[in-house]
C-alpha cells in the first residue's frame, strides 16, 4: 500500500450523472413536497420553480471547479488553492465530519419508511440502516466503477417509481385543487423556498470524486448539468402531483407522496413506497461515503489527517483506511441511536452547519479561481450568496463546526510545536 498512489480514473459519464443525482435527490423528495404545500398551498409550486432554476448555478459552480481542478480533496482542494492549505484542510474536515453523522441519518430515514410501511419495530429499522451503510461502504471499497454501476441501477429504480407516482396522480388531479392559489399569502412562498433549499444541497459531494473521472471536464460540467435538469424535473413533478391531488391534506404533509403511491396499489403501495425510501437513501449513502473516504485520503496526503487514512487497498486501489474510519464512525452513531442516547432529530441537526460551511467555502473559492470566466464568477457569486443567506438558520448546529475548528487548531498548534522542537 502506497500513501501517494493516485486514484484510478474509472468514473464515466453515466456513473457521474448517477452519482450526482444520488447525492442530491435524497429522502426529501418523499417528504418536502407535502410540507411545502402545507406552508404555501398551490403557490408552493412557484418556490419549486424558483429553486429548480437556482440549482443550475449551484450545481455548475461545483462542476466548473471539478472540471478545472480535479482532485480527491474536492471542495477542500479548491479552498486550498484559493485561500491556503490550512483553510482548505479545515473545510475538508468540516465535510469529513458531516458524513459520519449524515450517512447514518440517511440510512435510518430510509429504513424508517420501510419499517413504517411494514409495521416493523425499531430493531428492524436499525438492522436495515446498518445493511444500507454496509452496501455504501462495500461498493466504495470495490471501487467507483462498481459503485457507479450500482448507483446507475438504484437511480433508474428511483426515477421509475417517481415517474409512476406522477402518472398515478394524474387521474386525481383537479383544477379546483389549485384554488385559492396562495391561501396563506405570498410571503409563504419565501418560507417554502427556505425549506426547499435543503433538497438541492449535494453537488459538493461529487467534487471529491473528480480525480477519478475518466474525462473530468466533460463528466463534471455536462454531467452535472444533465443531473441538475433531471433532479429539478423530478422534484417539480412530485410537487405538482402533491398539490394537484391535495394528498398533503389526505395523506398528511410528511407522507403525501407515499399516499399517492399507495392509492392505486393498495397494500403493495406501502411496500413500494418503503422500498423507494430505501433506494433513495442508499443512493445518497453511496455518493457521500465515496466523497468522505476520498477527502480523508486527500487530507492524509497533505499531512492534515493520520497517515493510516491514506492507505489504499492493494486489490482495488481504493482508500481502505478512510473507509475503515467511516465504518467505526457509522458503528458508533448507530450504537448511540440504538441505546437511546441520541434521537434522529438531534442527529439531523449536527451536520447542517458543517455542510453549509463546506458549500460556502467552495463557492468563495470559485469566485477567486474562476476569474478567467465571467459566467463562472457570476455562478459562484449567486451560489455563495444563496448558501450564505441560509447559514443563519442552522441555529445551535454552528457549535459542531466550532468544535471541529477548536480541535483542528489545537492539533495544528501541537504539530507546529513538535516541528519546532525537532529543528533544535
Amino acid at each position: 500500500m502506497k500513501k501517494h498512489t493516485p486514484l484510478q480514473r474509472t468514473i464515466g459519464m453515466p456513473q457521474a450523472i448517477a452519482l450526482y443525482i444520488g447525492a442530491v435527490l435524497g429522502s426529501g423528495v418523499l417528504i418536502v413536497p407535502g410540507l411545502a404545500a402545507e406552508i404555501a398551498g398551490p403557490a408552493s409550486l412557484l418556490a419549486w420553480g424558483f429553486m429548480t432554476l437556482l440549482i443550475l448555478p449551484l450545481a455548475l459552480s461545483m462542476g466548473l471547479l471539478s472540471a478545472k481542478f480535479p482532485n480527491a480533496g474536492g471542495v477542500s482542494h479548491f479552498v486550498t488553492l484559493a485561500f491556503g492549505p490550512k483553510t482548505g484542510a479545515l473545510v475538508g474536515w468540516f465535510f469529513l465530519m458531516s458524513v459520519p453523522i449524515g450517512a447514518p441519518v440517511a440510512a435510518l430515514t430510509g429504513a424508517g419508511y420501510m419499517t413504517a410501511a411494514m409495521g416493523w419495530g425499531d430493531s428492524a429499522r436499525i438492522a436495515l440502516a446498518a445493511g444500507m451503510l454496509v452496501i455504501g461502504l462495500l461498493t466504495n471499497w470495490m471501487g467507483m466503477q462498481v459503485a457507479g454501476k450500482v448507483q446507475i441501477a438504484v437511480v433508474i429504480a428511483i426515477v421509475a417509481v417517481l415517474v409512476f407516482s406522477f402518472a398515478a396522480a394524474l387521474p386525481g388531479m383537479e383544477r379546483a385543487h389549485f384554488t385559492p392559489f396562495a391561501p396563506h399569502g405570498w410571503t409563504s412562498v419565501g418560507q417554502a423556498a427556505a425549506i426547499l433549499f435543503w433538497c438541492f444541497i449535494g453537488w459538493e459531494a461529487v467534487s471529491h470524486l473528480s480525480e477519478e473521472f475518466k474525462e473530468p471536464e466533460r463528466a463534471a460540467v455536462k454531467g452535472v448539468t444533465i443531473a441538475a435538469i433531471i433532479v429539478g424535473v423530478l422534484y417539480f413533478l412530485s410537487a405538482l402531483a402533491t398539490v394537484g391531488t391535495q394528498s398533503y391534506l389526505y395523506g398528511g404533509a410528511d407522507a403525501s407522496l407515499l399516499w399517492i403511491i399507495s392509492q392505486p396499489l393498495g397494500a403493495w403501495g406501502g411496500f413500494i413506497a418503503g422500498l423507494t425510501g430505501l433506494f433513495i437513501c442508499t443512493a445518497t449513502i453511496i455518493a457521500y461515503a465515496g466523497a468522505a473516504s476520498r477527502v480523508a485520503y486527500a487530507l492524509s496526503r497533505q499531512g492534515y489527517a493520520p497517515g493510516w487514512m491514506g492507505l489504499l487497498s492493494n486489490r482495488y486501489q481504493t482508500p481502505v483506511g478512510a473507509i475503515g474510519f467511516l465504518t467505526l464512525c457509522f458503528t458508533l452513531i448507530l450504537s448511540l441511536y440504538g441505546s437511546g442516547a441520541l434521537s434522529i432529530t438531534t442527529l439531523i441537526t449536527f451536520p447542517n452547519a458543517t455542510f453549509i460551511l463546506t458549500y460556502i467555502g467552495g463557492c468563495a473559492a470559485g469566485i477567486r479561481l474562476l476569474r478567467g470566466s465571467r459566467a463562472g464568477v457570476t455562478i459562484s457569486v449567486i451560489s455563495f450568496a444563496a448558501t450564505l443567506a441560509v447559514f443563519p438558520f442552522t441555529g445551535w448546529a454552528i457549535l459542531y463546526p466550532l468544535l471541529i475548528t477548536v480541535v483542528f487548531a489545537g492539533v495544528d498548534y501541537l504539530r507546529a510545536g513538535v516541528r519546532r522542537v525537532g529543528k533544535r
